[in-house]
């Protein structure tokens, strides 16, 4: 929340934690706003016609104000390699209260020592706590948490849609010079959305490149390339997976499967998103393997008739499903240590690898669809 004063940001701040604690999916009890004014602060407002009728020069006052309240540095000590500072200033017994204060002495040049409550008004005022600001503007915070099992972004997009509301029906009002924005881990979810939405296409379209170099050909690149559908629709179905309750339901040698996966409902937050970004990287393995041996194949063997490229299409399958089978079999391993990781960073890492080891599970099915696919286009060339 910004403002032209701290007094109007706490109060208006106070009136969004009041409506924030209605929002669905924010628990009442973790909306909190910053209290920034009502700290009591003492102030000492020298009198100066008094002092001008003592002779007192203003510097005098306040160095004995200083000196009795705040305290003076006047020398320092040497013991063997330390230095001590030695500070100067009154017992706090003479400058607790404000009475104590108003009979501290300060001397006039003729030698009187004057009271110095008769020099000056002492008085408690609230005053600011903290004071925060950014982009030149006092700021204030109302900090909330949003309930298990719920997105970041939806949660704030709901907060933002039931504000919008009251102040449309009149119920909040926005003082004028007041502003507020929704800010924090919600921010960063939004930008790096703007990345990805650009990072994402980016990526499929290097590898279609990459896989057409490698095959010069449009339409085997694209029997390729089809791994990676194959593979985003694995990796949706985990993270719908693991939002079902009899998902992973029962035990193996006496271990929880849903504790030790952490079996959870998954938000397509920015972490699901990168994880999907690395599993395009590898969903295209197994075809490359199958498709560069086909390839061969068919330029060596020529096949000139269905039977003989089905035959062909075949044996090459034959050939190359070990490698296949081995090469997702170690993605999958070594992703089964970051599914059940509980320590620092677990957050981050478990949803990224959700889709990716769903999309390896089905990748597999790429050993068998292309060599179909091409088969299938072979057919046709030479019939």
């Amino acid at each position: 929340v910004k403002g032209p004063d701290l007094e109007t940001i706490e109060a208006f701040a106070l009136d969004l934690e009041r409506e924030l604690k209605n929002v669905p999916g924010i628990p009442p009890a973790t909306v909190i706003a910053d209290r920034m004014v009502g700290k009591p602060y003492l102030e000492i407002h020298i009198d100066r016609e008094a002092i001008g009728r003592y002779g007192i020069h203003l510097a005098r006052v306040q160095n004995v104000i200083e000196v009795a309240v705040g305290g003076k540095p006047v020398t320092r000590t040497v013991e063997g390699r330390e230095r001590y500072p030695v500070r100067v200033r009154y017992a706090r017994e003479l400058r607790d209260e404000i009475d104590d204060l108003e009979r501290i002495l300060v001397a006039a040049p003729d030698g009187t020592q004057i009271p110095l409550g008769q020099l000056s008004e002492i008085r408690y005022v609230r005053g600011p706590q903290v004071i925060k600001s950014e982009d030149t503007r006092l700021l204030g915070y109302v900090i909330f948490d949003k309930e298990p099992g719920l997105a970041e972004v939806d949660v704030v997009e709901n907060a933002q849609a039931y504000l919008a509301q009251r102040i449309a029906s009149g119920n909040l009002t926005v003082p004028p010079g007041v502003s507020y924005h929704f800010a924090g881990s919600y921010e960063n979810q939004l930008r790096a959305q703007k990345k990805l939405a650009v990072v994402l296409p980016l990526a499929l379209a290097v590898i279609f490149l990459i896989l057409y170099l490698q095959f010069s050909s449009v339409v085997t690149t694209a029997l390729i390339f089809s791994g990676i559908a194959v593979a985003w629709a694995g990796g949706f179905i985990m993270v719908w997976l693991y939002g079902q309750t009899w998902f992973l339901d029962f035990s193996f040698l006496g271990t929880p499967l849903r504790e030790l996966f952490q079996v959870h409902t998954v938000n397509l937050s920015v972490a699901v998103w990168v994880g999907f970004l690395a599993l395009f990287g590898i969903a295209t393995d197994n075809g490359v393997i199958i498709g560069t041996y086909l390839k061969q194949t068919f330029r060596d063997q020529r096949p000139d008739s269905v039977e003989a490229v089905r035959a062909a299409a075949l044996a090459a399958g034959k050939r190359r499903i070990r490698a296949c089978l081995m090469t997702t079999a170690t993605t999958i391993l070594a992703l089964l240590p970051v599914l059940t990781s509980t320590g620092r960073g677990a957050d981050i890492m478990v949803p990224m690898a959700i889709p990716s080891f769903g999309g390896m599970v089905f990748v597999i099915l790429t050993t068998l669809m292309v060599p179909v696919l091409y088969s299938w286009v072979e057919e046709r060339r030479v019939r």
